[in-house]
C-alpha cells in the first residue's frame, strides 16, 4: 500500500507563521507535523508516499528529501497553485497506482495512530470469500473522530461500519482515509476539487465505510493550539 500527505495549503489561519514556513512543517514537541506522519507510516510498513505541495514546497523537499533517512521512498507532486484535496489526489495518482491508498492531511496531530490497521478495511471479498461486485464494494474509508471544539456537529453519521450524510450522532472526520483511485478518475490533473463533496456523493450511495478512532488528535489549526501542544515542553525547558 502506498500513502499520500497532503501538504499544498496555504495555512491562512497560522500567519504569520506560514509566511516562512509551509504549516507541515511546524514542529510540535521537537519535530515537524509532517515527519510525525512518516514515521507511523514507516512503522506500518507503508514506506511508499507521495506528498503534494504548493506554497514553500521546497522547504518540504529539503526537509524529508527522497526519505531515505526515515527508511521510506518519497516522491512529490508539485501544484503551482494548490488543487485542494481531491484535486490533489488526482494530479498524483500516476505517482499512487491503482490499488487502493491511504491519505492523511500534513497538518494534523495524531502521534499514536496506526497505520497497520488502514491495510485491509477496503475488503474484496466478503466474510465467505465471495467477491463483492464492482458497484457494491466500499470506495472508500474514512476515520472519524468525536467532534472537536471547531467542529461541534460534526461531519458523518455511523452505523456499525457504514458512514452516512444524515443521522445521529454525527462525528468529525479526522483526514484520514483509505481511498480507491477510481473515485477521481472524473478529475482531470491539474482541477481543483474537493474530497468532501466525493465523499459525501460516495456516502449517499451507500459506498463509504468507516470507524471512530478515539485516540489523541488535533487538527493544528491556530497558532494557540500550536502553543498549547507545545506547552508541556516549553514548561520543561523552562523549568
Amino acid at each position: 500500500m502506498k500513502a499520500m500527505i497532503f501538504a499544498a495549503g496555504r495555512g491562512e489561519r497560522m500567519r504569520p507563521l506560514t509566511d516562512t514556513c509551509p504549516k507541515p512543517l511546524l514542529k510540535v514537541r521537537g519535530r515537524p507535523l509532517i515527519t510525525w506522519h512518516v514515521l507511523n507510516l514507516v512503522r506500518a510498513g507503508i514506506t511508499e508516499i507521495v506528498i503534494n505541495h504548493a506554497h514553500l514546497g521546497h522547504m518540504i523537499e529539503e526537509e524529508l528529501g527522497d526519505g531515505s533517512k526515515y527508511g521510506a521512498r518519497i516522491a512529490y507532486s508539485r501544484e503551482e497553485t494548490a488543487l485542494e484535496t481531491a484535486g490533489g489526489i488526482a494530479n498524483a495518482l500516476h505517482l499512487l497506482g491503482d490499488e487502493p491508498f491511504v491519505a492523511v492531511s500534513g497538518d494534523i496531530y495524531c502521534p499514536y495512530f496506526d497505520f497497520e490497521q488502514v491495510k485491509d478495511v477496503l475488503a474484496e471479498k466478503d466474510a465467505l470469500g465471495n467477491p463483492y461486485p464492482v458497484d457494491q464494494r466500499d470506495a472508500c474509508w474514512l476515520y472519524l473522530t468525536p467532534n472537536p471544539w471547531h467542529n461541534p456537529e460534526g461531519d458523518f453519521a455511523l452505523t456499525m461500519y457504514s458512514v452516512a450524510n444524515e443521522g445521529t450522532p454525527k462525528w468529525n472526520f479526522a483526514n484520514i482515509g483509505v481511498y480507491r483511485p477510481e473515485m477521481f478518475a472524473d478529475i482531470k490533473p491539474g482541477e481543483k476539487a474537493r474530497l468532501g463533496t466525493l465523499m459525501r456523493d460516495y456516502a449517499d450511495r451507500g459506498l463509504v465505510g468507516g470507524e471512530v478512532y478515539k485516540g489523541e488528535w488535533v487538527n493544528v489549526g491556530t497558532i494557540g493550539q500550536l502553543e498549547e501542544l507545545n506547552a508541556p515542553l516549553a514548561k520543561k525547558a523552562s523549568a
